[in-house]
């Protein structure tokens, strides 16, 4: 490869510059002044030609009074149809400071009666007495009027006056209105520009100053900024951000929390499996290998039991912000959950059954939740309830009944926090704590009541109610 195509290879991968790219100030005043300036402009126009027209008409009126003016003095003398005003009473008549005006005095086939013989205008048409046009005379670009008079007393025959002007005074004064109706326009529209620049800026300051904090802040601080609501829009933006920060904090606190029970609770499972593995290794009897290694399954079912606990919480957790609910079918869900459960049941000699199910109850749930929260509250009851469990449905209340001890009035609140185990001497098994923490956690995400009560005659009753939903 040459270089010069290695060079043309390496512009192609090369990525391109970032585009410049407007900050908002200029474009909220690009965007109100531009349309605002054309709009101007359009009306300035709008105005300038209306007012031409009309200075049109007020000189086009003036030359027409001065032919008017010169025929008044057209009369038949000795030698036929003449103007009887001299040379000066002439230019006294159609004196101008400025335009030069020329002047002819025609019959009707053309002859020259007085005047500039080679000064031609458009004639009137259409039985009109007058006619107004743009002439080109002596190279010079002119306006001009045409009157034609008929036959009258005191003149044999008809005949027309021709009066031409140049048109300096005319475009002076267009000049002039042009002046006149642009300049303030622009010095107004540069002083709303000024008004504008500094109002804008004004309202998005606050804008400015929150893009600032958030550039100061720390990646570990998800506290509410603080907005100035100058505008419903900047309110609206606050509100967002701190909303934003505050399920950041809460997903973030969520894995710490996560992140700290893993590393608490695993510590102590772990270190137990690796001791009863170090003394099966050291002992030379293949029983005694047996026995450890049963030891190190029983210790392996308690950690990952409570791996599946942790990671349910932290589920909870995430599904507060993002959780869909439909109709679940209560009595179909906790006939599937006692089935799955059978096998556990019968392998502890436990009689686990279930009573409400004949009608069918649907409620507004999620089947997830649901179905966690009953597994959580069997698991509970095959860990540290008596020989028989069973599962209600009545109406749109779900229960777990077993008859074991039950607990205390005091201690159930207590049991309904994370890694509680019972009053200080009394606790109920060896597991982590969390089972009726989760089920709390569910039926809150539920809008669902959770309750403890005495079951009769011995053991707990465990219910939630979901006609409190919604």
């Amino acid at each position: 490869m040459s270089e010069s195509e290695s060079e043309a290879a390496r512009a192609r991968i090369a990525p391109r510059p970032p585009r410049a790219v407007s900050t908002l100030t200029r474009r909220v005043l690009r965007n109100v002044l531009v349309p605002l300036a054309l709009s101007w402009m359009v009306g300035a126009v709008i105005a300038l030609v209306i007012a031409n027209y009309f200075s049109e008409q007020a000189f086009d009126r003036g030359m027409l009074d001065d032919a008017y003016a010169l025929s008044a003095n057209v009369q038949a003398g000795e030698r036929g149809i003449e103007l009887l005003l001299t040379p000066r009473e002439v230019a006294t008549v159609l004196f101008d400071q400025i335009d030069k005006v020329n002047f002819s005095v025609q019959r009707l086939d053309g002859t020259l009666i007085s005047g500039a013989d080679d000064l031609q205008a458009p004639l009137p048409v259409g039985g009109a007495r007058y006619r107004f046009s743009d002439v080109t005379y002596q190279g010079k670009p002119m306006r001009a009027v045409v009157l034609e008079h008929d036959a009258e007393p005191g003149v044999a025959m008809p005949y027309r006056v021709v009066i031409a002007q140049t048109t300096l005074s005319r475009t002076a004064l267009v000049r002039q209105l042009l002046g006149y109706a642009l300049a303030p326009q622009v010095l107004l529209l540069m002083l709303l520009a000024v008004w504008l620049w500094h109002g804008i800026r004004s309202d998005l300051r606050p804008l400015g100053d929150l893009q600032q904090a958030l550039d100061r802040r720390d990646v570990r601080d998800l506290s509410p900024v603080t907005v100035v609501q100058t505008s419903r829009e900047l309110q609206r933006l606050g509100e967002a951000v701190n909303a934003l920060f505050e399920r950041l904090g809460h997903s973030v606190r969520g894995q710490r929390e996560f992140v700290g029970n893993v590393a608490h609770e695993l510590r102590t499972p772990l270190a137990g499996i690796r001791a009863l593995a170090d003394y099966g290794l050291a002992q030379q009897k293949p029983s005694v290998w047996r026995e450890q290694l049963e030891q190190v399954a029983k210790s392996q079912e308690r950690a990952s039991h409570l791996i599946d606990q942790l990671l349910a919480l932290a589920l909870a957790d995430e599904a507060s912000t993002s959780l869909e609910t439909e109709p679940v079918r209560l009595d179909a869900l906790a006939e599937q959950t006692v089935l799955r459960h059978l096998a556990r049941a019968d392998a502890r000699g436990v009689d686990l059954g279930a009573r409400g199910l004949d009608d069918s109850v649907t409620v507004q749930a999620n089947e997830a939740l649901v179905e966690g929260i009953l597994d959580n509250l069997i698991d509970n009851a095959l860990r540290y309830g008596g020989r028989t469990i069973t599962v209600e449905v009545s109406g749109e209340v779900l229960s777990v009944i077993d008859d074991g001890p039950g607990i205390p009035l005091d201690a159930q609140r207590l049991l309904m926090q994370r890694w509680a185990q019972g009053p200080a001497g009394q606790k109920l098994g060896q597991g982590s704590g969390l089972g009726l923490s989760i089920v709390a956690r569910y039926a809150e995400l539920l809008g669902a009541e959770l309750r403890l009560e005495a079951a009769e005659p011995t053991g707990l009753k465990v219910s939630v109610d979901f006609t409190r939903k919604g």
